[in-house]
């Protein structure tokens, strides 16, 4: 029906294709990161779940985003005109939250075919049976599933270890990735260092559901399936290495990826020890900043959480029936652990039980690509050869989203890439992802349906303030509060005054 290959090449020729110049990498010294979605539309008597039956499908991606950094707590903005975080996974999110609404209003105006039908209660819509969502990321999401176990075979990628890494905010991890000892550089393995391992060919497609853990792409070692117990926040990369038996005869876990993203407060902390036991797995993670700490959750943490809540985001599940969920997620040629990824993704919300109607942990299908990224920092690396001076991140970020009005968004430092200080907290210094555009693309939403046929989650109380909206969806707040109960109690939440924006 479709593979992990078909997603990674239609995702990197609409990169090549659809997106300009503007905001992508410097050639030979500038590098990024990408991911998308895409819509997948099944023939009717087809299962559209299943990637492996033959028939044949019709592929879009109506979403894409690029993107390595995020800001520091110092620069985020009550107005809600700025971009917290910046990494590819949550740029692509985010633009396909301005797709769906843009679905909705379709929809609702019933002036052209929209991915939505109606539901079965006043005012809200479903989605389409013959239509799933994949996500595609050309590199591993940062925090959780990016602690890999490393053989004993492989080439060290990690930097040396610093004892006081995880206390001391002098020397904190760059999201900037431009340090030439930062954390997020120990995540990416994609260095010099480690160009032998890079450069070793993977095996096709791996897949798991719900817990079935087939392989990890070390070479082409094979692993074993995953003990039940391995979702403790406790247990060590040691540990993990162990249950899964991924070392070939006698290869033994040396160390592990490590990533800049650190456990929240409230949560046990990493030991730091050199080797396989400098982090502990399963934590939630913020994502590194430059001396100045984030409130980004890790983007293992916010997908995880995207599994059971939905990617659709409260606002919009007053007009929806149940959540907008993936069905799978691919990620391209890349460091990767089969085993760190269903643990990071779906292991730890695995026992989230009583969620309202129409939620729940989905059974995401997880896959890899054995296509890499051309502009990723382990294909520029390899081609840069020895070109003068670093090879850093882009600082720009690219959205686009398949919407007839200004597709394209190109942003740095959380503001349309020339955004001057004079322009900031005007309208044209707003990007059209940020929560601010969003909601007033929501409010035009509205505006075009007679109050008549509002949902009842809308009309039941007078409305003001985006935290407004936000807290009448019910039934998605309340699925949020049950998943931070059971498996997400330290995620780090924006105070309320940062959303009390019109």
């Amino acid at each position: 029906m479709w593979t992990a290959d078909e997603i990674a090449l239609l995702c990197y020729e609409h990169y090549g294709i659809r997106l300009p110049k503007k905001g992508k990498p410097e050639p030979n010294h500038e590098w990024t990161l990408l991911a998308a979605v895409v819509k997948i539309q099944c023939p009717a008597d087809q299962d559209c779940d299943t990637p492996d039956k033959p028939a044949q499908v019709t592929k879009e991606v109506v979403s894409m985003g690029t993107g390595t950094k995020c800001i520091g707590q110092s620069k985020m903005r009550k107005s809600g005109d700025i971009l917290n975080d910046s990494h590819a996974e949550v740029i692509a999110r985010r633009s396909f939250q301005r797709y769906l609404l843009h679905q909705l209003q379709l929809a609702a105006t019933l002036k052209e075919d929209s991915i939505f039908v109606p539901g079965t209660q006043k005012g809200l819509w479903k989605l389409r049976r013959d239509l799933i969502f994949v996500f595609f990321s050309s590199h591993t999401p940062c925090g959780d599933a990016s602690i890999i176990p490393m053989l004993e075979f492989e080439d060290q990628p990690c930097c040396p270890v610093i004892r006081d890494w995880a206390s001391n905010s002098s020397v904190e991890a760059s999201s900037n990735l431009e340090a030439p000892g930062n954390e997020r550089k120990c995540e990416d393995p994609d260095n010099p260092v480690t160009k032998k391992m890079r450069l070793e060919p993977v095996t096709a497609a791996r897949e798991v559901t719900n817990g079935a853990a087939h392989h990890q792409s070390f070479g082409k070692q094979e692993s074993g399936p995953v003990s039940p117990g391995i979702n403790s926040c406790n247990l060590t990369v040691e540990g993990l290495a162990a249950v899964t038996r991924i070392a070939p005869g006698s290869a033994k876990v040396i160390d592990v990826y490590r990533t800049g993203a650190k456990c929240v407060p409230g949560e046990a902390g990493d030991s730091g020890k050199p080797g396989a036991a400098f982090h502990q797995v399963g934590l939630l993670r913020v994502k590194p900043g430059r001396g100045d700490r984030t409130r980004s959750m890790s983007c293992s943490d916010k997908m995880a959480r995207w599994n059971v809540l939905g990617c659709q985001g409260a606002l919009l599940m007053h007009f929806l029936e149940e959540p907008i969920y993936l069905s799978a997620v691919v990620i391209g040629k890349c460091p990767y652990s089969q085993e760190a990824m269903q643990r990071a993704l779906t292991g730890r919300c695995q026992n989230v039980s009583a969620l309202p109607k129409g939620f729940g942990v989905q059974e995401l299908k997880i896959l890899q690509s054995d296509l890499l990224f051309e502009q990723s920092r382990c294909a520029v690396q390899a081609k840069r050869a020895d070109s003068p001076g670093r090879l850093v991140p882009c600082g720009a970020a690219i959205s686009w989203s398949a919407v007839p009005q200004q597709p394209l968004d190109v942003t740095a430092n959380g503001f349309p890439q020339g955004t001057t200080k004079k322009t900031i907290g005007s309208l044209q210094a707003r990007s059209q992802i940020s929560k601010v555009e969003l909601f007033r693309s929501f409010q035009k939403l509205l505006s075009r349906i007679a109050r008549d046929k509002w949902p009842d989650s809308l009309r039941v109380q007078k409305l003001d303030t985006y935290q407004d909206y936000k807290e009448a969806a019910s039934s998605y707040q309340e699925a949020w509060s049950t998943l931070r109960k059971q498996a997400f109690g330290s995620w780090i939440r924006n105070p309320p005054d940062y959303h009390q924006f019109k």
